[in-house]
């Protein structure tokens, strides 16, 4: 069955209850299934996620329709949204009369057109029905009266489990009791190390830790525990036996499991996520499943045999014809002196013209005016330009929309150039600090480590620096022991009360003092040596991956970055490559601020990394015999952004030569008025900042130590578009922030292989960016995680609002809206902008079928700059 049947079949009313499935069918079904969610990591490595990225085969008009249908979530922006944002003027209502107009001509109705427009220009107000129209008595006598609507009278069948359309005595639905067990058990086998007792027979798989311990559990009742006495101790042979006995058609098995991932999609996509990650839990989402019917099926148990499993919404002709009365201004009186078919065509014609349609129009419209007055912006400024110019010194920078406004302030200090990149600088590394056993991949999450980089110094000196860190840990891990231990735990708050009550009133009323104290103390005690690289490769048949890099990797990985920024030669005399990261206390979406590609990895390490490959004078040797010619006295160094205080800070200075000592000097000189023009610009956005009254640095600060602080900065709050070209395309421009810049020459890519890697690579990570902050916008309630000030940390491992809700897998209500009532974030689609001739553009098209699939599909925009400054929609 084709991946479209699976998600808008219409009308199934099939009776095969034969469930006459192999282990194999039933893996195809699940893996098949697992599309409608989306991997979920752990929020210690945030990632950003695109939660629809198994369904992109589907335009997104479709899957909005089929989880409107199927689950009632609506993932276009509401009504509000789109009437805040026209008042604010972002919204040209010219392009909404435009795409009205399209709309019409590839429809036909028996619907005069001039009767159509003015119910359509009605209905685009968005103005809800009046509810005393919808409860009049003279409306409910015509809908008596009409004999039927001829169209789909039935909407989709339903894809929820069977336990939500069933309620106990008590009135609760079977699903919600559902809900609750698997949540239960979910915390307990997935914890990670958060739990002072683990799930016994763990190790054995969720699914056997589960068979063995359901019949003891006391939240079941002695009906239910004795039923699972016999229950099949594989997952396979219990998913079937649970479908046979609930009766599940075997042409539905998939659209039921379908149901069941979507019922609880966060935990289900860290189940996702963990079966990926390694080989012994690759059946995991087959046990998740196992356990999840099965259980459905005990709770059910007492309601069998049932009848109607299956609610199928019919056609309510209600609203259809107050919307006519309403928007298309008929009267009761025209209306009863309709013939029934030409009732049927205009009840047909407003099935047809819904509120979603009305939404989606304004939605197309809000991102027509966003690429009209972008283009505008940017081809206004490329006329003003006169080419390169001399640059003191150049910065690389991350693509992240949060570099562009200190970007921007920095070129308006000095000559100085800078340069967007993929902020791991195209480094596949796992980087392992000082003293730690343990690595962390540095690189987007859709890429794995090849390359294991660590840090080191002399051993005296490393013998000293792991004294130091074992008696942090050894403090940290007391405390944790005794906390869960039942009679130290009496102990616990005589020895730990008085510091702790002392330091919880310093952070409440000196939170940026506290805060310095504290880390002071921290990196006073530790003190952290000055640490080498070791770059040269290291031979160990043990260790996953390579340590270090052959002499061939290091030139390899160098040139890559080079020609990636487009920096091949005018080299300046010094080059800064910066990673980000970002800097907040009490905060559990941390990760999220540092980089929303790298799982929460800041970009420091690989920059230092890159900087110190391009110093290696047998990495310019080489570089030099292939024509990249670095002079003699240019010196890559490496430095940080921090965005939460818009600060530059140093990580990697070698020895300078004298021109880059100069450019070093004239960075630091203008360093502190950058950050303080940086910082006005972006807290200005924040609400009930006061500029004129509050000093941004000192606030920029206050944001980022306060503990009490639920939004030390937007994020990447507005993003909406991802511009690849030159710097000179985009320079003076104020693209607000909201711009991911990447620069590109395609004059140096006459195969277009360096702009099928940015696509590939950076192109899908500002994709699924994009579309998280669009779900977390519109449908918070499934794919946000609720208010940051009720949320609970749960088993190590993100967030829940209470302790038995969903495994909340987007971004925080405070990090896309500006109030309760009021969005900050624009939910847009990502507009690509590429500056390259069209053939260029046509060749990636054509080559790469999952990036046509998501233009055509209407999951990116796409347009392009060509070489002579003509912008192309495409």
């Amino acid at each position: 069955m084709s991946r479209t049947s699976i998600l808008m079949k219409e009308n199934v009313k099939k009776k095969d209850t034969n469930i006459d499935l192999q282990e194999s069918d039933i893996n195809v079904l699940i893996e098949s299934a697992s599309r409608v969610i989306a991997p979920l990591w752990p929020i210690s490595t945030f990632a950003a996620r695109n939660p629809w990225m198994g369904l992109e085969k589907q335009s997104f008009e479709q899957v909005a329709g089929w989880l409107k249908n199927t689950r009632d979530i609506d993932i276009y922006p509401s009504a509000s949204m789109i009437l805040s944002a026209k008042s604010k003027g972002e919204i040209d209502e010219a392009f909404v009369k435009m795409g009205l107009q399209r709309w019409l001509d590839s429809h036909s109705f028996n619907v005069p057109r001039d009767v159509a427009e003015q119910f359509c220009h009605a209905a685009l107000k968005l103005d809800p029905l009046p509810s005393n129209l919808l409860s009049s008595h003279k409306l409910e006598k015509l809908v008596e009266e009409f004999s039927g609507l001829n169209t789909d009278s039935i909407e989709n069948s339903s894809m929820q489990p069977i336990s939500s359309h069933i309620e106990n005595q008590d009135g609760e639905r079977l699903v919600n009791i559902l809900d609750h067990h698997v949540i239960k058990w979910c915390k307990l086998y997935l914890d990670d190390s958060q739990a002072g007792w683990t799930m016994p027979n763990r190790e054995e798989g969720f699914y056997s830790a589960w068979q063995r311990l359901i019949q003891y559990d006391p939240a079941l009742s002695k009906n239910q525990r004795k039923s699972f006495k016999d229950w099949p101790k594989e997952a396979h042979t219990a998913i079937k036996k649970a479908l046979s006995a609930l009766e599940i058609p075997g042409s539905e098995v998939q659209t039921y499991l379908e149901g069941h991932l979507l019922s609880l999609p966060g935990w289900a996509g860290m189940i996702l996520w963990r079966s990926q990650q390694s080989s012994h839990e690759r059946s995991l989402l087959t046990e998740y499943l196992a356990v999840r019917i099965s259980m459905e099926w005990a709770l059910i148990k007492p309601y069998l045999p049932l009848t109607n499993q299956r609610s199928e919404k019919k056609v309510s002709i209600t609203p259809l014809l107050a919307s006519w009365i309403h928007w298309g201004d008929l009267s009761i009186e025209e209306w009863s002196n309709m013939p029934p078919a030409k009732q049927n065509e205009y009840l047909s014609f407003a099935y047809s013209f819904d509120e979603k349609l009305c939404r989606k129009l304004w939605l197309e419209a809000w991102e027509q005016t966003h690429t009209d007055r972008l283009s505008q912006k940017i081809l206004s400024k490329q006329r003003e330009t006169n080419g390169k110019k001399y640059a003191l010194a150049q910065l690389a920078f991350c693509i992240d929309v949060r570099s562009e406004p200190f970007r921007r302030q920095l070129e308006k200090e000095g000559p100085f150039e800078t340069i967007g990149i993929a902020g791991f600088f195209g480094l596949p590394i796992a980087t392992s600090e000082l003293g730690s056993k343990h690595s962390h991949a540095s690189l987007p999450v859709i890429l794995k480590p090849q390359h294991k980089i660590k840090e080191f110094v002399d051993e005296d000196v490393l013998e000293k620096y792991q004294q130091r860190k074992q008696a942090v840990n050894s403090l940290s891990n007391t405390f944790k022991t005794m906390k869960q231990n039942v009679l130290a735990s009496l102990l616990l708050p005589e020895l730990s009360g008085p510091w702790l009550s002392l330091q919880m009133v310093a952070r409440s009323f000196v939170p940026r003092r506290a805060d310095r104290f504290m880390r002071n103390l921290h990196e006073t005690w530790l003190r952290k040596p000055n640490t080498k690289l070791l770059l040269n490769h290291v031979h160990n048949t043990e260790a996953e991956i390579p340590v270090g890099f052959s002499e061939e990797e290091k030139v390899n990985y160098a040139r890559q970055a080079l020609k990636m920024m487009g920096l091949t030669e005018n080299f300046a005399s010094l080059v800064v490559i910066c990673g980000h990261g970002s800097q907040s206390t009490n905060n559990p979406y941390a990760a999220a601020l540092d980089c929303g590609a790298c799982g929460g990895a800041a970009g420091g390490f690989n920059a230092r990394v890159l900087a110190a490959l391009c110093n290696l004078p047998e990495v310019r040797e080489e570089l030099s015999s292939e024509g990249i010619e670095i002079p003699e006295d240019t010196v890559f160094v490496a430095a940080e952004h921090k965005t939460t205080v818009d600060e530059l800070h140093w990580i990697y200075v070698p020895e300078l030569s004298e021109a880059a000592q100069d450019a070093f000097d004239r960075i630091e000189a203008i360093m502190p008025k950058v950050s303080q023009n940086a910082n006005a610009e972006r807290l200005a956005q924040l609400p009930n900042f006061q500029s004129k009254l509050i000093n941004p640095k000192a606030e920029a600060h206050r944001f980022a130590e306060d503990w009490s602080e639920i939004r030390p900065e937007w994020g990447l709050a507005r993003n909406a578009a991802f511009i690849i070209g030159q710097r000179e395309l985009t320079q003076d421009c104020d693209l607000e922030g909201r711009a991911f810049l990447h620069n590109y020459d395609w004059k140096q890519d006459e195969s277009g292989d360096l702009l099928a890697n940015i696509i590939a690579g950076p192109g899908t990570v500002t994709q699924w960016i994009n579309l998280q902050y669009y779900a977390s916008t519109v449908a918070p309630h499934y794919y946000g995680s609720g208010n940051k000030a009720t949320q609970t940390v749960t088993a190590g491992l993100g967030v829940m609002q209470g302790n038995a809700s969903d495994l909340l897998a987007g971004l925080p209500w405070q990090s896309v809206m500006q109030s309760d009532h009021e969005a900050y974030h624009s939910p847009l689609r990502l507009l690509i902008v590429i500056q390259a001739p069209s053939e260029f553009v046509e060749r990636l098209l054509k080559n790469d079928s999952a990036f046509r699939e998501k233009v055509q599909n209407g999951w990116v925009r796409l347009a392009s700059v060509d070489p002579e400054g003509r912008w192309e929609n495409w």
